[in-house]
């Protein structure tokens, strides 16, 4: 199943990214590559991520890396990455799009 990226997701990515170098440029690279490797999973099973609790819908499920929530919709025929968050932070829904 093919999996696409919104552009706020790449965006929170490059954030969370850009604060980890701050203390260590190669910790935040292996960050990356290992957030966008655990999204590939997806791709071979698109519900192996749970539904997000505060919404409880079916085709909007996360999945957990250290203190990050991986929020996805998952499509007819895609996967799409919508959001990532940290665990202490507020899921606006107008970021799933709902």
């Amino acid at each position: 199943m093919k999996i696409s990226w919104s552009p706020l997701a790449f965006q929170r990515v490059q954030e969370i990214a850009d604060y980890i170098a701050l203390d260590s440029k190669k910790a935040a690279l292996k960050w990356v590559d290992t957030i966008f490797g655990k999204v590939e999973i997806l791709g071979t099973g698109p519900h192996i991520g749970r539904k997000v609790p505060e919404l409880n819908q079916p085709d909007i499920r996360e999945l957990i890396f250290g203190n990050y929530r991986i929020i996805y919709r998952v499509l007819k025929n895609r996967i799409a990455i919508v959001t990532v968050r940290h665990f202490k932070q507020i899921l606006p829904t107008e970021e799933i799009g709902l």
